[in-house]
């Protein structure tokens, strides 16, 4: 290697280290979804980053951290998961992928690049993972280990999705009916909430008791699925677009804004609180 190189090679990793405490220094930039590590390590996909942050004994800090430049893993990260191993999965439109992390928190890819535009990821009881492609409309089914993804159906914009203790598949989407369930297999399709009683929803969850949940962002609202009618629960202020939801063992349901750059903790009564950062 010539002396230019090398100089160019320092440089590189020189900029890529300064860029990574100023990202830490900055702090989240637009926080889009959520996951909970068995270890309560609370993990956020940060599309600006672009990367995930984890957050662990009151301090935030970089988990993974991407480059800027596209078709680069982890470059567009939109959703996040936890597989049945406890392991932090990640889905990434820029590679077009599922990532699941390794011990040593490096991204591993799933798919070979067969997923499109995965926008929100669940896991089922026996581990297989599910992601909604929001480019060809389609969720689909990826094994545990990785590999191929099958369709299991088709259903417009589906943005929010999650396995309940029944090992149902529930799915929020932006179809004529808001909120659909899915028998284990697919065979069964079932609507929930029909309609559009949202503005925009995104991401939806289940509380500790398997109560359902739904963030909108454009209504600054986050609804509780009450049967087959969707209640209001908590909004407005100082919500100004949340998307990600997801709910700890520890601190109850989480919701993520990014344009207040910032995650909320919700309680039981629906007291909207900011916990990351500390306010």
């Amino acid at each position: 290697m010539t002396l230019l190189k090398q100089l160019a090679a320092i440089l590189t990793v020189a900029l890529s280290l300064f860029a990574s405490v100023l990202s830490a220094a900055e702090g989240m930039q637009y926080p889009l979804a959520l996951a909970v590590g068995p270890d309560g390590r609370i993990f956020i996909a940060d599309r600006d980053l672009p990367g995930v942050w984890q957050f662990a004994d009151g301090k935030l800090s970089l988990y993974f951290q991407g480059e800027k430049k596209f078709r680069t893993p982890l470059n567009a990260v939109r959703c996040l998961a936890i597989d049945r191993d406890g392991k932090l999965l990640a889905g990434d439109s820029s590679m077009r992928e599922i990532y699941r992390f390794d011990d040593a928190g490096k991204p591993q890819p799933l798919t070979k690049g067969s997923v499109g535009i995965p926008m929100t990821l669940a896991v089922t009881a026996e581990g297989s993972i599910l992601s909604s492609d929001i480019e060809i409309q389609r969720i689909v089914k990826i094994p545990a280990a990785g590999g191929e993804p099958q369709i299991m159906t088709e259903l417009a914009a589906v943005r929010g999705m999650a396995v309940d203790k029944e090992d149902r598949v529930w799915a929020v989407c932006h179809g004529k009916d808001a909120v659909i369930r899915f028998s284990p297999d697919f065979a069964q399709r079932e609507v929930v909430v029909s309609g559009r009683p949202f503005q925009f929803s995104h991401h939806l969850t289940f509380d500790g008791a398997g109560t359902p949940f739904v963030i909108d962002g454009y209504a600054k609202t986050l609804w509780k699925i009450d049967g087959n009618e969707a209640k209001k629960f908590a909004a407005g202020e100082p919500w100004k677009n949340p998307v990600g939801l997801t709910w700890s063992e520890a601190t109850g349901l989480l919701v993520a804004d990014p344009h207040q750059k910032a995650v909320y903790k919700v309680s039981p009564e629906g007291t909207v609180t900011q916990m990351i950062p500390a306010p």
